[in-house]
C-alpha cells in the first residue's frame, strides 16, 4: 500500500504543479486553491508512504518522478522547448531514482 501512496503522491504533486502554472501567478482562484489542496494531499500521501519505504528512497522517487513528469507536462501541454540537454537531464533523474531504489537495504 505504501507504494500506491507514493505513486498517488507523485501524481497529485504533478497535477498541483500544473495548477500552479494554470493559476497565472495566483490570479485564478480555482487553480490556486486546487494547487494548495493537491500539494497538501501529496505531502500527506508521502507521509503515509514513508511509514514503510525508506525516506531517502521515497523522497527521491517523489521529487525525481515529479520533476520528470512535470517536465513532460511542460513540453507536451505547454509547448515548452525541448533540447538534448533537457532530455539527457531527465534521463539522469530517472536513472538516479532507479539507482536509489535498486540500491537495496544494508545488511
Amino acid at each position: 500500500m505504501s507504494w500506491f501512496y507514493l505513486v498517488l503522491a507523485v501524481l497529485t504533486e504533478t497535477v498541483g504543479t500544473t495548477c500552479m502554472k494554470l493559476s497565472d501567478g495566483l490570479k485564478k482562484p480555482l487553480f490556486s486553491l486546487l494547487m494548495l489542496a493537491l500539494y497538501g494531499l501529496s505531502l500527506g500521501l508521502v507521509t503515509l508512504a514513508i511509514k514503510r519505504i525508506e525516506v531517502s528512497v521515497a523522497y527521491a522517487i517523489w521529487s525525481g518522478a515529479g520533476t520528470a513528469l512535470i517536465a513532460l507536462v511542460g513540453i507536451l501541454g505547454f509547448h515548452e522547448s525541448v533540447t538534448a540537454l533537457k532530455i539527457v537531464s531527465l534521463a539522469l533523474i530517472v536513472l538516479g531514482v532507479a539507482g536509489l531504489n535498486m540500491g537495496g537495504v544494508a545488511p
